[in-house]
């Protein structure tokens, strides 16, 4: 039964995707260019902004440049450094204080992708007063016109600057989940290299695994994609497969860095529509659960889940694998050749092959969790219940 209305649900919401006003927000692109965002923001008429970001960045005075530009603009600021790695409802109950007592207009969030979600929920609960993060997680309960978020990515591989979903950890429960929302999605997006420069290794590699993620599984669902999806997946593999090792062993190849940034904005834009998968639904679990850090939990997963998809997902991931110019005399071969060059790749750059947090206890609580946030909306290429959850993470936890 749960099957047959996953599907109902499905066509009924893939009729529903026309008439959704979907866009894509205006982009800086460019080394140097975050220095430009304070004259844009002062050209859109706004007049004092909250910048949304985290202690370490802050720290590290990657967002000085910006401040002097903004200084120079004459662009008034107040900021919240306070959002944690999995941003909670009270980084967001702080964040809307400071953005209301001081009387901004527009946020910045500037960051990876828990600024950028923790600054999103912000506008959120602004636009819904007297609403919790709790009752606007799920599909279209925003419904209101948010302030405006100028996104400034210090990683490539959330896409949060151009998604219309932000992940909240519910600091009680630390059950994670989703606003979903079409006001949810920035209206600009900065794209500066620059200051991706200094992200140690590590950091680089699991966040582009987690961009890859994004496109692979927004192209293997496929149900809810137009063309535009499509595509933009296809770019985004392409531009992974060309430019994420690179930019691991040099982390200073701006060219690299760069492409690396484009494909975790188009994979961000290709599964707004088109939807993550399992891979999420069960990543986001350990990452409330057990703090695991969401790229590293996408890496470790993506293939598994691949592999127990089977036949499924042969035809789609031969198309990928074409895009990077892997050859094989059917698609089960050229299926194979993509899981495999990306088995190969995590080695390349020592992530692990999987994880040894998830505790016997937890297991029925994350598969609950994980059935919850992906039956029936994900349009998965196989629809999974509890044995395959199950399964699942016996294999991860080897």
């Amino acid at each position: 039964m749960g099957k047959v209305y996953a599907k109902i649900y499905q066509a009924v919401f893939k009729i529903g995707m026309y008439i959704i006003p979907w866009g894509m927000p205006e982009t800086l692109e460019g080394a140097g260019c975050v220095t430009k965002l304070p004259a844009l923001i002062k050209e859109k008429g706004f007049k004092k902004v909250l910048v949304v970001t985290d202690s370490v960045l802050m720290g590290l005075g990657l967002l000085d440049s910006m401040f002097k530009a903004m200084d120079e603009a004459g662009v008034e600021y107040v900021v919240y450094d306070g959002v944690q790695p999995n941003p909670t409802d009270i980084n967001v109950s702080e964040g809307l204080k400071l953005y209301e007592e001081n009387h901004c207009d527009a946020m910045v969030a500037f960051g990876g992708g828990s600024p950028m979600d923790c600054c999103k929920g912000i506008g959120a609960v602004h636009a819904r007063r007297g609403k919790t993060v709790e009752q606007l997680q799920g599909l279209f309960r925003v419904l209101r016109r948010i302030p405006t978020i100028f996104a400034v990515p210090t990683t490539a591989g959330t896409g949060s600057e151009t998604t219309v979903a932000a992940v909240i950890t519910d600091h009680a429960t630390h059950h994670k989940a989703s606003m979903n929302d079409t006001c949810l999605m920035p209206k600009y997006a900065v794209l500066d290299p620059e200051l991706t420069v200094g992200l140690p290794p590590k950091v680089t590699s699991t966040t582009g695994m987690d961009a890859l993620c994004h496109a692979v599984e927004a192209y293997t669902n496929h149900t809810y994609n137009s063309k535009l999806e499509n595509k933009l997946a296809e770019d985004e593999v392409r531009l992974i497969y060309n430019n994420l090792y690179k930019a691991y062993c040099d982390g200073s190849d701006l060219e690299a860095r760069h492409n690396m940034q484009k494909a975790a904005f188009y994979a961000g834009r290709a599964f707004t529509r088109g939807c993550v998968g399992y891979v999420h639904a069960v990543g986001h679990t350990l990452g409330g659960l057990y703090g695991t850090p969401h790229g590293l939990a996408m890496s470790v997963i993506l293939p598994h889940v691949m592999r127990q998809f089977g036949p499924a997902v042969y035809e789609r991931l031969a198309r990928l694998a074409e895009v990077c110019q892997m050859t094989g005399k059917s698609d089960a071969e050229k299926a194979e050749k993509f899981i495999s060059w990306i088995e190969d790749l995590k080695v390349k750059m020592n992530i692990p092959v999987g994880l040894d947090v998830i505790k016997d206890e937890d297991i029925p609580q994350i598969i609950s969790w994980a059935m919850k946030e992906a039956n029936p909306l994900y349009p998965t290429p196989v629809y999974w219940t509890e044995p395959d959850f199950r399964k699942l993470l016996q294999t991860i936890r080897q």
